[in-house]
């Protein structure tokens, strides 16, 4: 038998050499083999001559990334750094367009003070009066709703308080008028009082102010600012806005998209600044129920001697849309508690 040879094992090698060197040399593969032939010397002049190995040079590490930080704070002299505007100058910041108080810049005229004292109503500057005393009361009580509706995130609707009655001739003017002069007496607070009685309006007539475009006329052209509409006084915190031109459809501006965003225009960055609509008598007139709809409070003046039950129920169904309506008894002709305001400042001892 021919002997055979084990595979040798992993690790060890076969005597003799490997099978292909034992193949090579005992059938003479090696002889097949061309020997290498010199190379001519004129092939060899033109062969480059391999390059000297190249000194390997120590690594240079790039310099660390520096953080934002520290670039600010070490910054390169050889490059000239701008430097940011809130360094050049400290502007104060300026709050959004849509936030930007809005402000009457309308012409100053004077209130006719003879006016108002011939009136019975309140006269700045002047002696303290029962009826000064008693709006001081009903102020502070509207004041506070405000306060609080603000604190409900309310919105604007918080700085408007709408006065009405249900029939004319209950007080409704007198009351607004001298709730507006009341309140611009605040040293926090300003009032723009506004004629919403378009179809008899009576508010310039009352203070001697000149007349002028008014809410009807922003209402209508959507060119006006209703802003530019509002005339000043010489009582420091009253503004006034006049209703501006009649119209036979002052319901159906007043219910358009557009109320709204003049209103809002009224009260635009200004937290501080109380709004007042005199509005026709509710019973006379529809305006006084759509302005309910844009308004916080609204005040329903009942006169002791004339308004009946009836109409005061009726009027107060009118102007629902409102939550929060509230009650002023005006020209009542005694106190249950036998007060007298006004007479304390002028008591001597």
């Amino acid at each position: 038998m021919t002997e055979h040879s084990r595979i040798p094992l992993p690790g060890k090698a076969a005597p003799g050499g490997s099978l292909i060197e034992r193949a090579t040399g005992g059938l003479a593969l090696n002889s097949l083999i061309a020997k290498p032939a010199p190379i001519p010397p004129e092939v060899a002049s033109r062969i480059p001559k391999p390059a000297p190995p190249a000194v390997e040079q120590p690594a240079v590490q790039p310099p660390a990334e520096r953080s934002p930080a520290a670039q600010a704070a070490q910054p390169d002299p050889a490059v000239e750094v701008p430097q940011p505007a809130a360094q050049v100058a400290a502007a104060p910041q300026s709050p959004p367009a849509s936030q930007e108080r809005t402000e009457f810049r309308g012409v100053h005229h004077p209130v006719d003070r003879n006016r108002l004292r011939d009136q019975g109503l309140i006269v700045p500057e002047g002696a303290v009066t029962a009826s000064l005393e008693e709006f001081r009361i009903v102020k502070r009580q509207l004041l506070l709703q405000c306060a609080d509706l603000r604190r409900q995130n309310a919105g604007p609707v918080a700085q408007r308080l709408l006065i009405s009655s249900p029939h004319p001739g209950e007080g409704k003017t007198y009351c607004a008028l001298n709730l507006a002069l009341s309140i611009a007496a605040e040293k926090e607070s300003e009032v723009l009082l506004v004629d919403a009685d378009f179809a008899k309006p009576s508010i310039l007539s009352a203070l001697g102010l000149p007349g002028g475009p008014g809410l009807m006329d922003a209402l209508m052209d959507e060119s006006i600012d209703v802003a530019d509409c509002v005339l000043g006084t010489d009582i420091p915190g009253l503004w006034v806005l006049p209703a501006g031109d009649t119209s036979n459809t002052d319901s159906e501006y007043l219910s358009s998209s557009r109320t709204r965003r003049v209103l809002d225009r009224l009260t635009q960055g200004a937290p501080n600044r109380v709004v007042i609509f005199d509005s026709p008598p509710a019973l006379a007139a529809s305006p006084a129920a759509e302005l309910a709809k844009y308004v916080g409070q609204v005040v329903v003046i009942v006169r002791a001697d004339r308004t009946g039950q009836g109409a005061l129920e009726d009027a107060i169904s009118l102007l629902g849309a409102c939550p929060n309506v509230q009650l002023l008894l005006n020209a009542a002709q005694f106190s249950p508690s036998g007060r007298r305001f006004g007479t304390y400042y002028g008591y001597q001892g």
